[in-house]
């Protein structure tokens, strides 16, 4: 995807498609989750709220307590914490245990990420580091929810498991750095990134946008045309996207979220107004999966990019932003007849909190 990228930037990316495989395929096994349970269709739901939840709580908590660790040894910790939470859940046959790793996990894979991220801008430009790494988590986007409805509930858990292995081995090659100097410990970090609330807000709006409709792309794409192709032209998309993002948000990041935000708000409104025109849906899905990665994932890497001064928090606030909307999202796309509408609403928020901030 990017020929200068470094061969460590890619295998974070390993890890981060296995870590994210987990989070989708819970969207394709509920319905096994329930039925192997004994519990309804909305308390297997719930695993899908606790992981998020546990992706937004997690991010700056973990990376507060681990800001000494040295960056190998934390990304092999939170790694070793994720593949047991799934060889436990795998294995039980309690609910309330299987809930309960699902949010540990997801506290893992929260830690994970904001110290990737911090590792991977290190690496690269912020933005050529960001589309390597968040485009693990577009193919894992597209594979997660067909492959773990095809293996089933239990397969897939070890499968994800199986998948992490090699993540181990590809972690060796990432230097075991020190975190890097802190400017006067977590308090002043943290007021580092408090006026970077308003770019922090605009990715999350953002986000929630992209997740409420990847949520209910399926049902809404029911009838109208094959929804393997939809959801196939949505990854797509957003693969696109954050590869577009990796090569124009070091260069003009205000240009692409200037020019690809009214973009994506007129996709939004344009796909709901036609979604019942199969070669509309087919197309749009593509383009709004890309402008979304693409307008979403310059915003992540802007964060990255102003935050020096917090080197060891910066990571963990952008991971909470991205899945601070990944949780509100479909919660709200979930309250109306169609998740199009929302999700235009959502990017219509987002651009007014962006024309604020550069106001200011």
């Amino acid at each position: 995807m990017f020929p200068g990228a470094s061969v460590p930037l890619y295998l974070l990316a390993v890890a981060v498609f296995a870590m994210a495989t987990s989070e989708f395929m819970l969207a394709g096994l509920v319905p096994g989750i329930a039925a192997a349970f004994g519990v309804s269709l909305a308390q297997a739901g719930l695993l899908t709220s606790a992981f998020a939840a546990g992706m937004v709580a997690g991010a700056p908590v973990v990376a507060a307590l681990s800001r000494s660790w040295r960056r190998r040894t934390a990304l092999v910790c939170f790694l070793a914490v994720f593949v047991a939470m799934h060889v436990v859940g795998g294995l039980t046959t309690s609910f309330g245990v299987l809930v309960a790793t699902r949010v540990v996990a997801a506290v893992a894979n929260a830690g994970f990420l904001a110290v990737a991220l911090t590792v991977a801008a290190a690496l690269e430009r912020p933005g050529r580091a960001l589309a390597v790494l968040l485009g693990g988590t577009t193919v894992a986007c597209v594979v997660g929810i067909p492959g773990g409805a095809l293996l089933g509930w239990r397969p897939a858990f070890w499968a994800v498991t199986l998948l992490c292995l090699p993540a181990f081995a590809a972690l060796w090659w990432i230097p075991d750095t020190a975190a890097g100097p802190k400017p006067a410990g977590l308090r002043a970090e943290l007021a580092e990134l408090r006026p970077l609330s308003g770019v922090l807000l605009t990715g999350a709006l953002v986000n929630a946008a992209t997740f409420g409709v990847f949520t209910y792309l399926a049902p809404a794409a029911a009838g109208v045309a094959p929804v393997p192709v939809v959801l196939g032209a949505f990854g797509v998309g957003c693969f696109a996207g954050i590869t577009a993002a990796g090569r124009l948000a070091d260069r003009w990041p205000g240009r692409v979220v200037t020019v690809g935000g009214p973009l994506l708000l007129a996709g939004w409104v344009a796909l709901a107004l036609t979604a019942q025109v199969p070669a509309a849906l087919v197309t749009l899905a593509f383009t709004q999966g890309a402008l979304s990665f693409a307008v979403g994932g310059t915003v992540i890497a802007r964060i990255l990019r102003l935050a020096e001064g917090a080197p060891t928090m910066k990571g963990s606030y952008a991971t909470a932003a991205f899945n601070a909307g990944a949780t509100a999202g479909p919660v709200l796309a979930g309250a109306v007849a169609s998740p199009f509408w929302p999700a235009a609403a959502l990017v219509a928020a987002a651009l007014v909190v962006h024309a604020l901030r550069r106001r200011m």
